[in-house]
């Protein structure tokens, strides 16, 4: 269910199953959208097909605080009863949706979990191969039926939530002790959004007046991967933004911090498991 919605959706192919609902949607956001979405009885699965809008982030509004918003990932979920507030920048986009049902993931994790901090901020940016190629696979069903549609798109929904309820457990017995502080958090984020100059550990230790051990310690803890990782993955995610625009392939690479295009273009593929051309071409198709 969408509140106060502030963006234009179309549903452009959808699938409905016995345990679950897949679409494809595209959606238009108008500068500094706001999206309040609270999913009822489902599991809501949301894969980016194109980039998203510039600065998308979210806040489960019932749990955090209302200035507390997150980055959302290529893969997010929305875990049942639970109200998420959307913001970012004006743009497009085209995602790949499922909507699983309570019992089809609940009965691999035995009951709901407990959307403790860490889970829920670990939802908004899934980064999980097997969950990525199982949403791409209903989104090829959906969007391109062919023989056996639904058998073939139950076998995957069935397969998705228990990936799912795997992701989920991971953090069961995992407590977060000695993360940073929400304020080293953003700082951090501020000094590597530009991606034309990595800081050094040291300087991001001085940044947030902490040694570098406590800064990679806290960071792990607080993000669940090292700063190197989540640099990667910062400069992914800004490459697929301008791959949607007109600038070269070689001047993203620079753009988003590479030294050249052969190790830009290898560090893409190994992300996404195509080229940046192959990106764009993808990217150009689905905007047609």
């Amino acid at each position: 269910m969408d509140i106060g919605v502030d963006m234009m959706t179309a549903i452009e192919a959808d699938l409905h199953l016995q345990g679950a609902v897949v679409q494809i949607m595209r959606f238009s956001m108008p500068a500094s959208f706001h999206n309040l979405h609270k999913s009822n009885d489902e599991y809501r699965l949301d894969l980016c097909l194109t980039p998203r809008p510039r600065g998308a982030r979210a806040c489960f509004v019932e749990k955090w605080g209302p200035h507390r918003f997150e980055p959302v990932g290529d893969i997010f979920l929305a875990p049942p009863g639970h109200s998420i507030d959307f913001r970012g920048e004006c743009g497009r986009q085209a995602s790949v949706v499922c909507y699983l049902k309570r019992e089809l993931v609940e009965r691999w994790l035995g009951a709901e979990p407990d959307w403790n901090d860490r889970r829920l901020e670990a939802v908004l940016n899934i980064v999980h191969p097997h969950i990525r190629a199982l949403m791409l696979r209903l989104a090829e069903e959906v969007g391109h039926p062919g023989l056996g549609r639904e058998a073939m798109a139950e076998n995957l929904t069935g397969q998705l939530a228990i990936e799912l309820a795997r992701y989920c457990t991971v953090f069961e017995d995992a407590p977060v002790t000695g993360g940073l502080a929400a304020w080293r958090l953003r700082l951090i984020d501020e000094r590597l959004a530009d991606l034309s100059s990595s800081p050094s550990l040291s300087e991001l230790a001085r940044l947030c007046d902490i040694s570098v051990r406590q800064l990679t310690r806290g960071f792990r803890a607080s993000r669940g991967c090292t700063i190197k990782d989540f640099v990667a993955r910062t400069q992914i995610r800004e490459a697929k933004r301008l791959l949607a625009g007109p600038e070269g392939v070689k001047a993203i690479a620079f753009t988003v911090g590479f030294a050249s295009h052969s190790a830009f273009t290898y560090a893409f593929r190994a992300a996404t498991g195509v080229s940046p051309r192959q990106f764009r071409q993808r990217l150009a198709h689905i905007s047609g």
